[in-house]
């Protein structure tokens, strides 16, 4: 059997569809860590960790902030099922620095009710972002 050339690309969230293409490529942050996925890949089912999604159409690349989810992997498609994505072109930078200014602070000096890990999240998330809106704007 000859392998797929691309691969169907799905990436949805609860709210909406972000992308319905077909790409040459796909990096994906899994919670074992990134991975990448070719025309032809052995299937898999994976968990989504907070980072940065990218995904190659010939030579062009294009950048998205995903946390939390699950990506299915076939020889001919990936569909990402996310909790959280945008494109980077969508990401409200100035949001995103506050945010992280937040975080950095709450971890800075915890409060005694503070959840340690939902401000490491909050970090991840945040970062994510900015590294996701900044490539957008360096690709050009």
């Amino acid at each position: 059997m000859a392998l797929p050339a691309h691969l169907a690309l799905e990436i949805v969230t609860p709210d909406r569809a972000l992308v319905h293409d077909e790409v040459d490529e796909v990096q994906v942050p899994g919670t074992e860590g990134y991975f990448g996925v070719l025309p032809g890949h052995t299937p898999l089912l994976s968990m989504l960790q907070v980072g940065q999604l990218w995904y190659r159409k010939g030579v062009e690349k294009f950048y998205l902030s995903v946390a939390f989810g699950l990506a299915e992997v076939l020889p001919d498609r990936v569909v990402i099922l996310a909790q959280v994505a945008e494109r980077a072109d969508e990401i409200d930078v100035d949001r995103a620095q506050a945010a992280r200014q937040r975080a950095e602070q709450r971890l800075a000096s915890p409060q005694r009710d503070l959840d340690l890990e939902r401000a490491r999240v909050s970090l991840m998330k945040a970062l994510t972002r900015l590294n996701v809106a900044t490539r957008a704007r360096t690709r050009g």
